[in-house]
Parts: structure tokens; sequence; C-alpha cells
């Protein structure tokens, strides 16, 4: 038997079940509390067990976190973290079984009036990856997140990723071989565009990491180079961030006889610095060195990360699979390298169109 009760501005419904009977209130109308009543009877009579202790959205949100990413980098953490204000936030302590459909919604809304694109869709990603879990801990019956509209309103600011050409690359490439007699900075730059590593994991590379007999060079750990990390060896950004990188002879040479040349510190960092806070060198001075070269080249400068992406764009421009560059990146799937380079990839068009063209007019007999 199932009945509804309004008590003050909320409604709630009662089923008549053994040993007790089962009430959930908190519906701001009668048709939320008939439809939560409707969804909690196909579970019932499914023979699911479910949980009806009410916890809160946050709290279980907050446990959720803790228990499921423990192996992600401060940075993603944070993403996280964000999110979980939010939820604080709109929600408060409304219990995660007392939240529908129709809730969930305005609150995206809500969220997305003020958000661009990438922060509803990365809010409603761990949202979705949390309520799902709950579905499988017998929780709550049903997925509030499902068929969810995202809604946004503001313009995500437009990435710079400056890059160089090609033809700078190959000459910054050169010009930092004939510098590396100027210092341990030099050799760190050279990594950037021959490897295409974020900052965080060259400053990480130990000598261990290199293998001279296959040129390749292991990708497990970062090393906190800012004030809100931990200090020393953390964690890459993501699993998929896990690599063995192949790398050419001539980067890879030059490294060994660096090896050979220079005795090894505490850590066995490469870019050890002991004049550093963090004891390697800085972002900020190998940012200074990066664009005191290319000013003197007469090359418009470009940071430590442009040289990731200019690694990224060389590879694309020379037909490089975007599958291998994204394992190469360390991306977390093949859609972040699409959405990071369709510039460069819009930029290759007119030439894939001539390439194309051209190919069936040498068909010609």
């Amino acid at each position: 038997m199932l009945s509804f009760q309004k008590r003050g501005k909320t409604w709630q419904y009662t089923i008549s079940a053994k040993p007790k009977p089962i009430r959930k209130s908190g519906f701001r109308t009668k048709k939320e509390a008939q439809v939560a009543a409707a969804e909690m009877e196909n579970k019932l009579n499914k023979g699911h067990p479910t949980q009806l202790k009410s916890i809160p959205f946050s709290e279980y949100f907050e446990n959720w976190i803790g228990l499921y990413k423990t192996n992600i980098s401060e940075t993603t953490l944070r993403h996280y973290q964000y999110s979980l204000t939010a939820v604080k936030r709109y929600f408060d302590n409304t219990p995660i079984q007392n939240i529908t459909r129709q809730e969930y919604q305005k609150f995206i809304n809500f969220f997305g009036g003020t958000r661009a694109k990438e922060t509803v869709e990365k809010l409603n990603s761990h949202c979705r990856a949390c309520v799902k879990d709950a579905v499988e801990d017998r929780l709550i019956p049903f997925d509030f997140t499902r068929k969810v509209n995202l809604t946004w309103t503001v313009k995500a600011k437009k990435r710079e990723e400056k890059h160089l050409s090609y033809e700078d690359s190959k000459k910054l490439f050169n010009e930092l071989l004939s510098r590396l007699n100027g210092g341990l900075g030099y050799y760190l730059l050279l990594l950037g565009i021959s490897t295409g590593f974020r900052f965080g994991e060259l400053v990480g590379l130990t000598r261990k990491d290199f293998d001279f007999e296959n040129n390749t060079i292991n990708i497990d750990k970062t090393w906190a180079y800012l004030e809100r990390q931990e200090e020393g060896f953390g964690p890459t950004k993501n699993e998929e961030s896990v690599r063995v990188v192949k790398v050419d002879k001539v980067t890879m040479s030059v490294f060994k006889e660096l090896f050979n040349n220079s005795p090894p510190n505490i850590h066995q960092l490469v870019f050890y610095s002991p004049s550093s806070k963090y004891h390697v060198i800085s972002n900020t001075n190998a940012n200074k060195l990066l664009r005191k070269t290319l000013k003197e080249m007469k090359i418009d400068p470009i940071t430590i990360h442009g040289l990731r992406h200019t690694h990224a764009s060389v590879l694309l421009y020379q037909k490089v699979s975007m599958n291998y560059v994204s394992e190469r990146l360390g991306h977390k799937d093949v859609e972040t390298t699409w959405k990071t380079y369709a510039h460069i990839l819009n930029e290759m068009r007119t030439e894939d169109e001539r390439e194309t063209v051209s190919i069936f007019e040498r068909m010609l007999v």
C-alpha cells in the first residue's frame, strides 16, 4: 500500500513493507514524491536491497573522493575538491536519497549560470561517477545524473597554445645542442622539445630513468616545483602519464655524456639545483632561459609548456598518428589530444586538401 502526506512545505511517501514501512520525505511537490515512490517500489519488486539511511550527498561525495581518488595528482585532486565545494554550497545537507533528476538539473543550471562549458562538463563528470558508485552501493535506486542537460553561459578563455613552427623548431633544436656548455638549463630545454614532457615530469627525472641501450626514458613520477605541492617526488598527472618514451639518439647521447662527466646528487635528480628552494631548476628560470635564447634567435618567445605543444605540433605536422601522439604525451585519452591540438589540424587542412587532389591526379596513366 502506498500513501502520501504533506509535512509542512514538503511531501512524504510511505510504502507498506515488512518488517516496517518505508518512509521518505523532503520532496518539494507531491509529483516528485510519487515518482520517487514508484522508483522505490520498482526496486523492491525486483528484490534489490536498498540502503535507506539518509546520507548527505556532499558527505558521500567527500568520502568517495577520499576512497577512490587516492592515486591522482594534486592538480586533479583540486578539481575534485572544487566540484565538492559546489555540491556542498548548493545541496548543503540534502540526503543523496532525496535528490531527483529535476533537482540535479536545477543544480547544473545554477552552476552553469556563471561557468564555462568545460567547467560544467568536469563537474558533471565527477558527480556522475560518484552517483554511479552510490547506485552500485545500493545507497540510491537510480542515477539522478542520467540524461542531464548541461548548460553554461560563460565562454572559456581562449588558450594560447603557442608553439614554434616546424622550421623554427629545427633551428631551436640545433641551437640548444650548440649551447649545452652554457649550463644544465639548456639540457632541460633540449629534452623538453625532443620529448614533450611536462615540466614536473622533466624535473622529476632521475638517472635511472634513462635507458641508453634502448634509447628510452621512463616517466613514473614528478617532482614538486611549486609551493602548493608536497615536497619531493609525487605521482604523475594520471595513470596514462606513466609511460616509457622512445627518444632520438642525438638527445640520448648528450645526456649519456652529461652523466659520465658530472657527479650524481643525493636525489639522483637529472636537473638538480642546490641553490634552488625546490632543489631543481625552477620553472621561472627555465622560462627566462628559453625566452632569452629565442630572443637572440629572433624567434617569437614561447613558454616551457609551449615546448610540449611544439613537440606535439612537429609530430602532427609530420603525419604521426594522433593515437601515438596522445600516448607519447601521456594524455588521459585521445579526445584530450584532439581538443588541445584541433587548431593545428585545422592549419594542416589546406595541405591535406592539396595532397588529396594530387593523389588522384598522379593516378592518371
